[in-house]
């Protein structure tokens, strides 16, 4: 069965530094939540908030079988209640953030297939030869247009390896360099945060849910029972 690939964005939008408390919070009850459904997940990019312990947006990439069924809960406006942890005698208690689906971003993966090499002598200061075998390696993925070239090792076949993951470490930064930039784009998102109708209500320092969220797991297995004793 093929699984699902989604990127989303938990953002503070342009609220205040309660509104970046709130979505360090959620980001963790986010994960906690994860766990159990084999959905697995990258973080993409985080912006830390202006006070510690604050993040302003974080980016997530998730794969997973049931991540469709499962980000229906998150998707939306998530209100938390509660009185700020930063300015004591504010009246304000309610406190929104969103959790947004960032489509059409897909990291490219990459395959060492692709890759260009190239056999060069390595030179040491002034240019003198360190030896006169061909050691030293370019390696070039085309499709980026980027290169590295390694003569750590007098082996040829070293140097390769360690230009294989020197320049695949380099196309991912290339891509998430890119993907933030998009996201940067996408900042009418956080200007976009609905007030209404939240699709989660945490309340109180302690973060607690309003209403529990079950595992899908166990809907499946009671699903299955009840269609058994039918």
């Amino acid at each position: 069965m093929k699984t699902n690939k989604k990127i989303i964005q938990i953002t503070a939008g342009r609220g205040p530094n309660e509104c970046s408390y709130v979505v360090a919070k959620v980001l963790k009850a986010f994960l906690k939540e994860l766990a159990p459904e084999a959905i697995e997940y990258t973080i993409l990019s985080k912006v830390d908030g202006y006070e510690n312990g604050t993040i302003q947006s974080v980016t997530i990439a998730l794969e997973g079988l049931e991540l469709e069924e499962f980000l229906k809960s998150w998707i939306g406006t998530i209100l938390w209640i509660g009185t700020s942890t930063f300015r004591k005698n504010h009246k304000r208690k309610n406190w929104f953030i969103a959790v947004f689906e960032l489509t059409n971003k897909v990291i490219t993966e990459i395959n060492e297939r692709d890759f260009k090499f190239q056999a060069m002598r390595s030179s040491g200061a002034g240019g003198q030869h360190v030896n006169k075998v061909s050691s030293a390696v370019r390696a070039t993925y085309p499709l980026f247009g980027i290169s590295v070239t390694v003569m750590d090792s007098r082996s040829q076949h070293q140097n390769k390896k360690i230009a294989i993951s020197r320049l695949k470490a380099k196309c991912m930064q290339v891509q998430l360099k890119k993907l933030s930039n998009d996201v940067q784009n996408e900042w009418t998102n956080h200007l976009d945060i609905q007030r209404g109708n939240p699709v989660r209500i945490f309340n109180g320092s302690n973060f607690k849910k309003d209403k529990k969220v079950k595992s899908f797991k166990k809907q499946r297995n009671k699903l299955k029972n009840d269609l058994r004793n039918m």
